[in-house]
């Protein structure tokens, strides 16, 4: 993560390292500025507090109005101080005519955020120290975070119900540019869109790829960036995000904690570089990158045989898993693995470790070389013999095999709460078809409830790679990051922090963990 500024050319760099800016001065120089106050007008201030901006204007006593200039009021008698929270402020400046300005996210109810501006007229005398404050605020405001991104937006105006570009005119635009970020919108056009756009772009000029969409805009950009010549370079330099806009928003969820597109926009706005573990996968003579997750059976099934009920939204999954889950259908296998955590105490252990960890404060990875790419696949592929370290056990009665990088899949099906963004493994879960149908339903509302982890007849490792051979189907359904590929053997293997995300903890996901 970095603290430079869109134009800067190296996002790993260390900030602390850097020129250090201005600190306020802590003198009080005429009463205009003591410690972080810095008065505008006789009746009026602005202080840097804990968490937040607070704005004390007894002028504010006459609009009478709980919500004036957007701002929420401190609990109390006293309604001349607002505060804003610093993760809300998206620019401050010194304006040509005299004036402070601020630009913040408004919060307009739970889920959605606009812009909105409070400004001050300064007296001569209060100007001179007015921009050592301002850098304290935006200190304060982006801390890690990289300031005024340069961001390539990809709109997908098929996604979902088809009002990605209405959402993002709406609600993401405006966050972006009252942020100062430096825009180039392009609109995909047809399937694999976003695979050519992203194998051509250039890998100095960005350092964020949006994709206004669902997950599999996403899915493509990862696989374009993975077949550029600086491959690696690429995928280490230019963070994916998702602005959420699709039936699937898993990569937005995971990150950004929300499947709001205008929260969504705040936090990539705010968001922290963090690495994340992308997936090879062979099948045929065919290499894919996948970053969300790879399934077979139940889920997969679910998730691309109930593409008729998209009417129903995030719903669908939830009614399809359920309808195969009751009926006991079965999906037999062979399947072999490399474990690396094979219990459900010692993946508690490793996760309440990472957990514990402070934020990030950059990105500390080696930049890749120019001519870089995918790297080496250590286990080979899916046509090669199969790994002497691994056993391939047969699984006759397999109702679920359900590989996945991130914790979220939908928003209310937290599948993976002990996922990490970059641990070098994958989290894998199998359950037999053949379960009991009161055991099946609670299941299901397990998910919900946070309990789905702890059940006994859920089979949940950490693994770094495995051969999943499907047997006794002529056909069914394989889900790769939520698209479907053919149905036949595949292998796959993680590489650890080869992709990058923008997150607000720089290293979690936004999820309940273990």
């Amino acid at each position: 993560m970095t603290m430079a500024l869109a134009g800067e050319d190296d996002p790993f760099k260390d900030p602390s390292l850097a020129g250090t800016q201005t600190p306020l001065s802590q003198q009080d120089h005429g009463d205009r500025v003591a410690g972080t106050t810095l008065a505008v007008g006789r009746n009026a201030s602005l202080t840097l507090g804990t968490d937040s901006l607070i704005v004390l204007d007894e002028g504010l006593l006459e609009t009478r109005s709980a919500n004036c200039c957007g701002i929420s009021l401190t609990p109390g008698k006293n309604k001349t101080t607002r505060s804003i929270p610093f993760f809300n402020i998206l620019w401050a400046e010194h304006s040509e005519d005299g004036e402070i300005v601020i630009h913040y996210a408004h919060a307009e109810s739970k889920h959605a955020v606009r812009p909105a501006i409070i400004s001050y007229e300064l007296e001569q005398k209060e100007r001179e120290y007015t921009d050592a404050w301002i850098a304290s605020l935006l200190d304060r405001a982006y801390g890690p975070s990289q300031r005024r991104k340069r961001i390539k937006v990809l709109v997908n105006p098929f996604g979902g119900k088809g009002k990605a570009q209405k959402l993002y005119h709406r609600r993401i635009a405006p966050i972006f540019a009252a942020a100062q970020c430096e825009l180039d919108v392009e609109r995909t056009q047809y399937n694999g869109h976003a695979v050519e756009i992203a194998q051509n772009i250039n890998t100095e000029a960005y350092d964020v790829i949006a994709c206004c969409s669902g997950d599999g805009v996403p899915h493509e950009v990862f696989n374009g960036l993975g077949r550029k010549d600086d491959a690696a370079r690429a995928l280490a330099r230019i963070a994916v995000a998702q602005l959420p806009c699709g039936s699937g928003n898993a990569l937005s969820l995971n990150m950004n904690g929300t499947n709001s597109p205008s929260l969504a926009a705040l936090a990539v706005v705010k968001g922290l570089r963090t690495p994340l573990d992308l997936v090879s996968i062979t099948q045929g003579d065919k290499r894919t990158l996948s970053f969300l997750s790879q399934s077979v059976g139940i889920v997969a099934e679910t998730d691309l045989a109930t593409e008729h009920l998209r009417w129903m939204g995030s719903a669908r999954f939830t009614w399809g898993f359920f309808v195969r889950l009751v009926g006991k259908t079965i999906y037999p296998a062979d399947i072999a693995a490399m474990v690396e955590v094979d219990n459900k105490d010692a993946i508690r252990d490793v996760y309440s470790a990472e957990s514990s960890k402070p934020p990030p404060s950059y990105d500390d990875r080696p930049v890749p070389g120019t001519e870089t790419r995918l790297p080496n696949l250590k286990w080979g592929t899916v046509n090669d013999p199969l790994p002497s370290e691994w056993e391939l056990v047969p699984h006759d009665k397999l109702g679920n095999f359900y590989a996945g990088n991130m914790a979220y899949m939908s928003p209310d099906a937290n599948f993976f709460p002990a996922s990490l963004p970059s641990d070098g493994c994958i989290d894998l879960i199998r359950i037999r078809g053949d379960i009991k149908r009161l055991t099946a339903i609670g299941t299901l509302l397990a998910i919900a409830e946070h309990k789905f982890f702890d059940l006994d007849h859920v089979d949940y490792q950490k693994i770094s790679a495995y051969r999943i051979i499907p047997k006794n189907q002529p056909d069914g359904y394989i889900s790769i990051d939520g698209e479907r590929v053919p149905f036949e053997p595949f292998q796959a293997e993680v590489h650890r922090g080869l992709g990058t995300v923008l997150s607000r903890s720089g290293h979690m996901y936004e999820a309940k963990g273990v």
